[in-house]
């Protein structure tokens, strides 16, 4: 058997397969904030009149139980992916959000809904690995980057998508037949999604790559990972306390206005920020290097976060501007995360290493907008706790400053693997 030639040319099936992608990784940003946009209305009809703590309480439960299906998610659809086929860990992860965003609306209480924002979770962790995979195995070489680059803003497209859903639909209940959606894709892809030819050829040499002599713990790689997770996760943090808790901030501040139509014009603004950030992160990394990008990342948005809850007292226009720049950099990171991140390991481990360091940031995360939730009262209210959380901009700061540019690690990984095969 011969590895499967690919024709460069972009075919019909080709405008299948991206659209399934996008489409299932539109909503799958649409499913993770949701219920961020949703949440004060959604946790006092799952409580009734209970006190604030307890509120704030259970709304970080639900958070944080999403990004931690998230993480598990990524790892288990990237097995199913490599042991069952690309095929099979796209419809998994599609499913999975789309069945359970479909089964939160329906739950009577809150520890249901816990139990569904796992698995809504799991799925969107999953699509975001198996769909650029696909995508990287089946897509023409010529205008694959250009593709993934587009697949990349679908997220955005999707948060901007959950505060139109707010905007217009008053219920959460019924905001979260969204899910309908997603699951339809998922059908689609039964019978029209093909297998990668790819896969079918390398499945006995992707089940060898898990065995690997050159381990992720040993000698200067562990320092990298430590490097890596501290980076990805610092962003991410601070990404997610915001967009999880935005809703429910701005709440705070309208007094006399439409507080629901408020929390949905935020999140559109924060969708809109973040997907101009994503497209124009390319041209950002091309002009500056990997390494300086992040560095204006992380200080733009840490500036921006003292700016947005520390100057804002009582909601006013001003804070729409104010969010979409903080988005625009969010967006940006994001873009340049996913290539700074892989460079700063070999090619041998590559994969593996940011697989790693993607998810441990994931489970970070996961605690601490856990923790937002909890110390929203010993903080003084939402401002101080996101302005606080926020601070952790300033540690990815310092840590990517007395890193390598990732551009010189990507050299001296070259010059080492051309050494290695001389010899």
């Amino acid at each position: 058997m011969t590895l499967p030639t690919q024709d460069e040319k972009i075919k019909p099936y080709h405008w299948l397969l991206f659209a399934i992608c996008f489409l299932g990784t539109a909503f799958a940003g649409t499913i993770s904030t949701l219920m961020s946009v949703y949440l004060p209305v959604a946790v006092k009809d799952l409580l009734g009149e209970k006190s604030e703590g307890e509120l704030n309480t259970i709304s970080a439960y639900i958070n944080a139980v999403f990004i931690f299906g998230g993480a598990f998610g990524g790892f288990i659809c990237g097995i199913i992916s490599d042991k069952a086929g690309r095929k099979a860990g796209v419809i998994v992860s599609i499913a999975s959000y789309g069945i359970f965003t479909l089964l939160t609306g329906y739950m009577p209480n809150w520890w249901g809904v816990v139990i569904c924002r796992f698995f809504s979770g799991f799925g969107l962790g999953g699509v975001l690995v198996t769909t650029v995979t696909i995508m990287m195995e089946e897509w023409p070489q010529k205008t694959r980057a250009i593709f993934i680059g587009i697949l990349s803003i679908s997220i955005p497209v999707g948060i901007f998508s959950a505060g139109v859903i707010d905007y217009f639909v008053s219920s959460w209940r019924q905001g979260f037949l969204i899910g309908v959606f997603p699951v339809g894709i998922a059908i689609i892809a039964c019978f029209l999604l093909k297998e990668s030819p790819k896969w079918k050829y390398n499945r006995d040499e992707i089940a060898l790559q898990s065995h690997v002599k050159d381990t992720l713990f040993t000698g200067s790689h562990r320092k990298d990972l430590i490097t890596g997770s501290i980076i990805f996760g610092t962003m991410l943090i601070g990404l997610w306390a915001i967009f999880s808790w935005l809703p429910t901030w701005i709440q705070t501040l309208v007094i006399n206005g439409d507080a629901q139509k408020e929390r949905g014009l935020s999140m559109m603004m924060l969708g809109m920020g973040g997907l101009t950030g994503g497209f124009l992160s390319g041209w950002l990394t091309n002009a500056i290097g990997l390494r300086k990008s992040m560095l204006l990342c992380f200080s733009v948005c840490a500036v921006m976060s003292l700016i947005l809850f520390k100057t804002n007292v009582h909601f006013s226009p001003i804070v729409y501007f104010e969010i979409i720049i903080l988005a625009l950099f969010f967006g940006a990171s994001q873009g340049v995360l996913s290539v700074y991140i892989p460079h700063l390991f070999p090619v041998e481990i590559r994969g593996a290493a940011t697989g790693f360091c993607f998810n441990t940031g994931r489970v970070l995360t996961a605690v601490a907008v856990l923790f937002v939730g909890v110390l929203v009262t010993e903080l003084g209210g939402y401002s101080n706790a996101l302005f606080i959380f926020s601070t952790v901009f300033l540690i990815g700061l310092v840590v990517t400053f007395f890193t390598a540019d990732a551009a010189d690690i990507e050299s001296v990984t070259e010059v080492k693997f051309s050494a290695d095969s001389i010899h």
